[in-house]
């Protein structure tokens, strides 16, 4: 068997593998690929089978033995191996139980949960756009769908009025087949959906006019949907039993509404914090002064320190998002203060600059730092004519 694949490498454990390991290895892989999870599947099911099969093996200390001394060969008749036949894997999965109970619903091949009992209905998901002062202070906004109802005649049955559904003969109306195959490993058995009902465990004989049979009818609604203060972009507001109907008499689904939040013009969100930028004067920065600051309740005076330097970083403590879990808690809102260097300047404001330099340092006339008297080598750095 030179294309069988190791057996340690099948399930992904290094050949000292105690028992706890081997089993937690195959309950992974059989949770992963089992025929029930993935119906149709062939790949699955070949790896499926490949994982129990190494597991039936591994999990034996007498096959084990024998596997690390000859390989595959121990159970091909040959090596001295006394032979290994798979046909005896229905008892093997059958000792099991306490791997497949609690991920397949009992044991192998046992019974499961009928699937026609009441249900829950599905979930429907929608979107809806916010301002960004709708996500940090809430809103209300009315949603447009079309959502199912049960129908007025049967009464969700999808029988004609007058008639009642029966009880499906092919699953015994209990909504699932248990269908026995011959397999690499002997019979299996898998239990799937009834082909008859879908299911349901119950036939339609006489369809209802009103529904076609499908037991409900759609209509058109407006639904109100409250959106809580501090949502943030891609989160979703659930309203309870606003989904698909039931089955059998279970609840409805819910409604997943996904908040879409459009940009601000100048402020950015992080978690709980606003971020912004205000433009000073050079004036305000050197001699100190207030400055007009925009924040989500509205413009703010702030008082700038004389000395202040470009990239200075405030706090606005309280002016961020609400907390989701508290409105009455608030981030904050962090503003960099950037100096904005004059522009167009007429004669008389060169001169003033000219003497305002003079007066704190002289730095357009003593480039390279040297004291008043010395020589200045000065270089000119620019673009270069062509």
């Amino acid at each position: 068997m030179a294309d069988k694949r190791d057996y340690y490498e099948v399930l992904g454990v290094d050949k000292n593998a105690d028992d706890a390991a081997l089993k937690k290895a195959y309950r992974v892989l059989a949770k992963k690929y089992h025929p029930d999870t993935n119906p149709g599947d062939a790949e699955a099911e070949a790896k499926f089978k490949e994982a129990s099969e190494a597991y039936a093996v591994l999990s034996d200390p007498e096959k084990r033995r024998q596997y690390d001394q000859f390989g595959h060969a121990a159970f091909e008749g040959g090596a001295g191996g006394g032979g290994f036949d798979f046909s005896d894997m229905g008892d093997i999965f059958g000792s099991f139980g306490d791997i497949f109970g609690d991920l397949f619903g009992g044991g192998f091949g046992g019974s499961r949960r009928a699937s026609n009992g009441p249900m829950k209905g599905a979930s429907i998901r929608t979107q809806v756009r916010i301002t960004f002062e709708e996500a940090v202070f809430g809103c209300k906004k009315e949603l447009d769908l079309v959502l199912k109802d049960e129908c007025p005649d049967c009464h969700g049955t999808g029988a004609k009025p007058g008639t009642s559904p029966e009880t499906c003969t092919k699953c015994g109306g209990r909504g699932q087949v248990r269908m026995t195959q011959q397999s690499l490993f002997g019979m299996v058995q898998n239990i799937t959906t009834c082909p008859d009902c879908g299911g349901t465990g119950k036939i339609v004989r006489e369809k209802c006019p009103g529904c076609r049979g499908t037991g409900y009818l759609s209509n058109r609604k407006k639904i109100e949907v409250s959106i809580p203060a501090g949502i943030d972009h891609g989160q979703s507001v659930r309203i309870r039993e606003k989904g698909e109907p039931g089955t059998n008499g279970g609840p409805r689904g819910d409604l997943l509404v996904e908040v879409l939040v459009s940009s601000h013009p100048f402020l950015q969100r992080r978690d709980m914090d606003l971020f912004s930028t205000a433009p000073i004067s050079y004036a305000q920065a050197a001699l100190g002064g207030e400055v007009r600051i925009g924040t989500v309740d509205g413009d703010v005076i702030y008082e700038v320190k004389p000395g202040t330097q470009t990239d200075t970083r405030i706090r606005l403590k309280g002016k961020g998002v609400p907390s989701l879990r508290n409105s009455n808690v608030r981030g904050d809102q962090y503003v960099t203060l950037v100096v904005q260097v004059p522009t167009g300047l007429n004669a008389a404001a060169k001169d003033l600059l000219r003497q305002f330099d003079e007066q704190t340092g002289g730095s357009l006339t003593n480039q390279n730092g040297a004291a008043d008297g010395e020589p200045k080598h000065k270089k000119k750095f620019g673009r270069k004519k062509s």
